[in-house]
């Protein structure tokens, strides 16, 4: 096999981009040159966007997104930290928690996250402004004549301050904790479905384009080899509920706006592009807990909902005012005493809305409990020391109940609310705070972890340490530590019970045992402890009544006269 040398490795200066980088934008414009020269546009394509742009530029989804990076860079100290963002304290935990939700829907958990909301809204929300127009559309009105018609109000004001007010109500009726613009990116697929809906099937698809060509920019060349890897199922984490509730309201926004122009678009078009979205953007993925690392995906029911979803979408975008029931096929014993026909005095417009109108209601309906839950005097879980930085305290439990999930009821689907989880644990009762940071799972995989909490201004770092032992047929015994901002050493916060190995060595079994932050060796009979002795070191060995227990490296052997067992090895980590 021929290695190629890198382009740093045949010394070019580090600050230049790499050939693989200037080839992008290269061909892109290569490319771009040859449609306008095969099309000829002479000007059109500039006509038509100034027409609806002032100067053919979508500047709100610009203002937008330049006002989303700057949460991320400045407030959640993602320009000094791309990687690892403060995050903790910007979701919008409970009503009482005013910081959190006027930041939630405009902070990001991270940098995927984030390049994913935004590149959907650079993809899709340009569409959304064409639709909201920054010049009045009657013939012959001045559009200066008011604050509300005048294009630089509408360009640098009104579209953003749209966006903020979507954002705050993405975050005040989503069910539970929520963080990220995805809310709004849904809201602006709504609200532009309603009037172009093939077009926005294709700028939806558009998305993975531009993020495509990002991280093509961004890493031009990736290297990946085959590697264990530990994950929930993609679902999990999806704030599904808040992505329903911003297409919902683009799509209430949207038909809002066709009612006022008095413009109707085709249902079929409508409907097969609010399918095609609802599907490809994962709006079906319902989901909830069912243990404390299983997950349950209602795939049925959620592909029911969107076709559902769908019907309503174009039902009230396109519905006119024809009776809902025909004259001849109303009711005739419905209403009669009280003068009123009942379903037959319904219009379809109405039933539409009516019909758009019941899923946010209840949306809001359930909302509002949920968020307006306190935490009250929850307190930190397990029994184990916490780490104090301001006023936060960071933990590790198993096995405790989910302060935040056990608020929502969803008994009617056969599920418990009652939800245990189990893993670093932080809380912030003046925040109303309390998330699992960190699986259980997660750090038995890694073995370690950094927990940032904080506020606007200033953050800290808790690190995360697990050890444990793996016992021949018998699991494993760990414990785990924490380590503060300003502390010197780890403080020892869980332990698990004892593990014992399956196989007997003279007439014994052999326990391995966590005790204050050390591991002992037990050599057990009869149900009791006959002996024990400190876990030895790397290379050295211990004797407890004539069973010699020998350390190589991360193997535990256990010898006894002629024979000589594995008995336990130290957990390893990725």
């Amino acid at each position: 096999m021929v290695e190629v040398p890198s382009w740093r490795a045949v010394g070019l200066p580090g600050w230049l981009p790499a050939p693989e980088q200037v080839a992008v934008p290269v061909v892109l414009a290569l490319a771009l040159a040859l449609v306008w020269s095969l099309d000829e546009p002479r000007g059109r394509w500039g006509r038509r966007l100034r027409s609806r742009f002032l100067l053919g530029v979508p500047w709100g989804t610009l203002v937008s997104v330049v006002g989303v990076l700057a949460v991320y860079l400045f407030v959640q100290q993602g320009l000094a930290r791309w990687r690892a963002p403060l995050a903790v304290p910007f979701s919008s935990w409970s009503y009482f928690y005013p910081l959190g939700w006027l930041l939630a829907p405009f902070s990001h958990a991270g940098p995927g996250h984030l390049v994913g909301n935004l590149t959907t809204t650079l993809a899709v929300a340009p569409l959304a402004e064409y639709f909201f127009g920054h010049f009045p559309r009657e013939r012959g009105t001045n559009p200066f004549a008011s604050w509300s018609t005048n294009p630089w109000v509408r360009a640098f004001a009104v579209f953003p301050l749209g966006v903020f007010l979507v954002g705050l109500a993405s975050s005040l009726f989503a069910w539970g904790p929520v963080i990220g613009f995805s809310g709004v990116a849904f809201a602006f697929v709504g609200f532009a479905l309603v009037r172009y809906p093939l077009l926005t099937v294709v700028a939806v698809t558009g998305q993975g384009v531009v993020r495509t060509v990002y991280r093509a920019l961004r890493d031009p060349v990736v290297v990946g080899s085959a590697s264990s890897s530990y994950g929930a199922p993609w679902w999990y984490g999806t704030a599904v509920q808040g992505h329903v509730l911003g297409l919902l309201v683009g799509v209430a926004l949207g038909v809002a706006v066709l009612r006022r122009r008095d413009e109707r678009p085709s249902a079929l078009r409508l409907w097969t592009g609010a399918l095609v979205l609802g599907v490809s953007m994962n709006v079906w993925a319902v989901w909830w807990y069912r243990g404390e690392s299983t997950y349950v995906l209602y795939r049925g029911l959620g592909v029911a909902f969107v076709i559902a979803l769908a019907a309503v979408t174009a039902l009230a975008a396109t519905a006119d005012r024809r009776p809902l029931v025909a004259e001849s096929s109303r009711w005739p014993l419905v209403g009669r005493a009280s003068g009123w026909s009942g379903v037959g005095d319904l219009t379809r417009r109405q039933a539409g809305l009516l019909a758009l109108a019941l899923p946010l209601a209840v949306m809001v309906g359930v909302a509002l409990p949920v968020n307006a839950t306190a935490l009250g005097d929850a307190g930190v879980p397990g029994d184990g020391p916490a780490v104090e930085v301001g006023d936060y305290a960071v933990t590790y439990a198993e096995g405790v109940e989910n302060q935040k999930v056990s608020v929502v009821d969803v008994s009617v689907l056969g599920e418990t609310t009652g939800v245990t989880t189990s893993g670093v644990i932080v809380v912030n009762e003046e925040r109303e705070i309390w998330t699992r940071e960190v699986s259980k799972g997660r750090l038995g995989f890694s073995g370690r972890a950094a927990v940032r909490v904080g506020g606007v201004g200033w953050s800290e770092v808790v690190r995360v340490q697990r050890a444990g032992w793996s016992v021949l047929d018998g699991g494993t015994t760990y414990q785990v530590w924490l380590r503060g901002p300003d502390d010197a050493n780890w403080t020892q916060t869980y332990a698990s019970d004892p593990a014992v190995a399956g196989p007997t060595l003279a007439n014994s079994t052999v326990a391995v045992v966590p005790q204050d932050g050390d591991f002992l060796v037990h050599l057990r009979r009869n149900n009791s402890t006959v002996g024990q002795a400190p876990m030895p070191e790397a290379g050295g060995n211990v004797t407890v009544d004539d069973v010699r227990f020998e350390r190589r490296d991360g193997d535990l052997f256990a010898a006894y006269d002629e024979t000589r067992i594995r008995v336990a090895s130290a957990e390893s980590y990725e």
